[in-house]
């Protein structure tokens, strides 16, 4: 449960303060008038989020159990790739993205009305996206009822509320700060998706070596006890995972986990013009 919230929380922090940024934006530069367009975009990534996600849980409702595994295991894969593409992009531009936006925001103004509910569908479109994706893929990782369902509304009913605060200037975060550390986490609850996404190609036949186990310790943590129930719903622990899992959670963890924390390198000045050289000579 609370890396699914952890999920709603990050993933709905990311569109509250893009709407928020974009509102703010058109009050403080008196465009009130067009806060309209703005917010049937954002309608509207939303109403295509919920039903991205609904197709998603019904669709593969009606599928044979080899096509479902193959399914859950392909769309784990993809959404351990989007999730881990977006907490690097947003380790990079969370300085930048008020001034990013602020850029696209003036360009839809001086074209009309349709930008303006393009930027704000595309700005928030694509968090709700990433989000059901990988909000579905983690609950069926878990298979743990409706509780990773109420932890992603939980966090995204939470992020709505700082996103509010942050618009009222009464909550200061540091975004750098904030997508860095929870980002890392983040990264921990893919590698887990990533593991059952491999565990559902073995079932499906389509990768080997579904009984070949690296341990099996489900006598000293039960999967059914409490302890082992938080770790599952934490971390995607799973007491007996087959070699192939532990060999690519350990290849995406590691890797990835010291690219994400390494110190960002400052940027170089850029070169003296040639021809202010030629001036001086």
């Amino acid at each position: 449960m609370f890396g699914n919230y952890l999920i709603g929380l990050r993933e709905g922090l990311e569109a509250s303060l893009v709407v928020c940024i974009l509102v703010a934006y058109l009050v403080k530069t008196d465009n009130r008038r067009r806060l309209l367009p703005v917010w049937t975009g954002v309608g509207i990534a939303v109403v295509l989020s919920l039903a991205f996600g609904a197709l998603l849980q019904f669709g593969s409702s009606t599928l044979t159990f080899q096509a479902k595994e193959a399914l859950g295991g392909s769309l784990s894969i993809l959404s351990v790739a989007l999730v881990t593409w977006m907490v690097f992009w947003m380790r990079r531009t969370a300085r930048h993205l008020r001034s990013e936006l602020h850029g696209k925001l003036d360009a839809a103004l001086t074209v009309g009305t349709g930008a303006l509910v393009l930027t704000s569908l595309l700005a928030v479109g694509r968090e709700g996206l990433e989000t059901s994706l990988f909000i579905w893929t983690a609950v069926q990782a878990t298979d743990d009822g409706i509780r990773p369902l109420v932890g992603a509304l939980l966090g995204l009913a939470t992020s709505v509320v700082l996103g509010w605060l942050f618009y009222r200037g009464a909550l200061k975060i540091n975004l750098a700060k904030f997508f860095r550390w929870t980002g890392a986490m983040l990264v921990v609850v893919a590698a887990g998706v990533l593991a059952y996404g491999i565990h559902d190609l073995q079932e499906a036949d389509f990768l080997p070596g579904l009984r070949t186990l690296a341990f099996d310790i489900s006598t000293t943590i039960p999967p059914d006890s409490w302890y082992g129930t938080l770790l599952k719903g934490v971390f995607n622990f799973q007491p007996d995972p087959t070699m192939l899992q532990t060999v690519v959670w350990t290849a995406y963890v590691v890797p990835v986990m010291v690219f994400f924390l390494a110190p960002e390198r400052p940027k170089q000045p850029a070169p003296a013009a040639s021809g202010s050289q030629t001036a001086a000579q």
